[in-house]
């Protein structure tokens, strides 16, 4: 089974979350910052190389919160959400994104969320939330 990570940033308690550009499967869908882990990277060095091109920040992954399992049109995947810093000076590149935001995450719930992360939903109720990790600006 691939496995697939997503960040989880905090500020304020509120989480960012991304929207992909028009195309691809999901194509204007909001997501968590992440993708898929190549072979032979672990699960930080795949969260920071996906933070550095989808935004061009670096970025410290700080323990995961748990995984939940999804099928996408390639498959069984596991997703393993991690709790990720990005340093309060840092300003973030739309790379892959038309736009940002962030927000409660009780606001997650009505997002046009790609399905892989929906199933982290749960795993975000379960754990505290309420640490607020740093500031960034947004380019």
């Amino acid at each position: 089974m691939r496995r697939s990570i997503a960040g989880i940033v905090i500020q304020n308690g509120k989480i960012l979350v991304a929207k992909r550009k028009e195309g691809g499967a999901i194509g204007l869908r909001w997501e968590f910052p992440g993708g898929k882990v190549e072979p032979g990277e672990g699960d930080e060095e795949a969260l920071r190389r996906e933070f550095e091109e989808e935004f061009g920040v670096r970025s410290e992954p700080k323990h995961c919160l748990g995984t939940a399992s999804f099928v996408s049109p390639s498959g069984k995947r596991l997703l393993a959400a991690w709790l990720v810093e990005l340093s309060k000076d840092c300003i973030l590149e739309l790379r892959e994104h038309s736009m940002i935001a962030w927000l409660h995450p009780e606001d997650l719930k009505n997002l046009d969320l790609a399905d892989s992360d929906r199933a982290v939903l749960p795993l975000l109720e379960s754990n505290d939330q309420t640490q607020a990790g740093p500031g960034v600006e947004i380019s």
